[in-house]
């Protein structure tokens, strides 16, 4: 009766062995027609910019997002009586997403008078779990128009009374979400502008922008950018441009507080024309606060 026992035993083990066999193999059959797709990360910086530059972002597709950045900054020994602020600059910019991965912008400036537009495709995007992309790379061309009417102490300084001038900026964005809470970038950037023969400033300009997020919350993040200029400009004194904030989110709206020593909003503006060092002197402290909606223009489609 137990050699019976143990022969049925057996039975069921061989029985057990073969249909793991059969099914493991199955499995790598279904695994050789199907592999697994790669899961990208998502969020790294929750919005198309960090606060001052551009962030490797870009939005859905039919994707419509409006913008209104301001800076507020006062001026030393300024005799007249301003509220809260004794100069305000404003953008008021409008941004589209062609596809997930391809936006065009546009804005202007009502202090300098800049109008400024750019065109930014997301190339590479970071995998989650995996060696194989360990990083998002996106590509940003910029450029900027102004009209200057016989400014003095201004590198676009003129004989005639009035001119078009353009710059062309041209980055690559390198970022990596290193975990949930914490996001990395860095921007190499050229930027090229008219030559002007009154003065030796060089026309092509070469800069790396450094900027992190960390997160504090589910809906608030502290974030810092630093702007290094290898080549500056020689007929006036200029300073790199650093910022520190808090993004905000509340829904589709997303609410950014700086404090920064830029003025300008146009990248080869505020990245190399910065006269104001990052102290509490002479008004060289800037307050920033922009405001971002979007609006989705296309409905999905369910599956």
């Amino acid at each position: 009766m137990k050699n019976k026992n143990i022969a049925q035993f057996f039975v069921l083990l061989f029985i057990m062995m073969g249909f793991k066999a059969n099914a493991q193999s199955l499995l790598d059959k279904l695994n050789d027609e199907f592999p697994d797709k790669p899961v990208y990360e998502i969020a790294t910086f929750k919005t198309t910019r960090i606060g001052l530059g551009q962030a490797i972002e870009t939005r859905k597709k039919g994707a419509l997002e409006f913008s209104l950045y301001n800076r507020y900054w006062n001026i030393p020994n300024f005799e007249g009586q301003r509220f809260l602020a004794d100069v305000v600059s404003t953008r008021y910019g409008l941004d589209y997403a062609f596809s997930d991965n391809f936006t065009v912008g546009l804005g202007y400036t009502n202090h300098d008078k800049i109008t400024d537009g750019f065109l930014k495709y997301k190339l590479l995007k970071q995998r989650r779990n995996s060696k194989k992309m360990p990083f998002s790379i996106t590509l940003v061309q910029a450029l900027s128009h102004r009209k200057v009417e016989n400014t003095n102490g201004n590198i676009y300084q003129q004989t005639t009374s009035s001119s078009d001038k353009y710059a062309f900026t041209s980055q690559i964005l390198i970022a990596r979400k290193i975990n949930t809470d914490i996001s990395l970038q860095i921007s190499p950037t050229f930027i090229h502008r008219e030559e002007n023969s009154l003065t030796n400033d060089p026309n092509n300009q070469f800069a790396v922008a450094f900027g992190g997020r960390h997160k504090i919350s589910n809906h608030a993040a502290i974030v810092s950018e630093y702007f290094y200029v290898a080549n500056p400009l020689k007929t006036i004194e200029t300073y790199n441009v650093f910022m520190v904030g808090v993004n905000w989110e509340i829904g589709d709206l997303l609410l950014q507080f700086q404090m920064t020593n830029a003025r300008n909003f146009a990248e080869d503006t505020f990245i190399t024309q910065t006269r104001n060092n990052f102290n509490a002197k002479d008004g060289n402290f800037h307050f920033g606060f922009n405001a971002t909606w979007v609006l989705q223009t296309k409905k999905k489609k369910l599956k």
